[in-house]
């Protein structure tokens, strides 16, 4: 199932939406900011049910 999430950039601070495949359960991925072209790191946390239940996000530097 594709979800649109809001993500604040670690790098620049905007926020933007993106979309996240929560099917797949809990996952880490790597997506260019939408404003800044910085490279996030996104984890995705998704519970037995299949209901995203949070979201990280962090530089290639943390």
């Amino acid at each position: 199932m594709i979800e649109t999430i809001a993500i604040d950039c670690p790098y620049c601070g905007e926020r933007f939406t993106t979309t996240a495949d929560v099917s797949a359960g809990s996952q880490s991925y790597v997506e260019d900011c939408a404003i800044c072209c910085r490279p996030i790191e996104i984890a995705l946390r998704v519970d037995e049910n299949g209901e995203l239940t949070g979201i990280d996000t962090r530089t290639d530097r943390d």
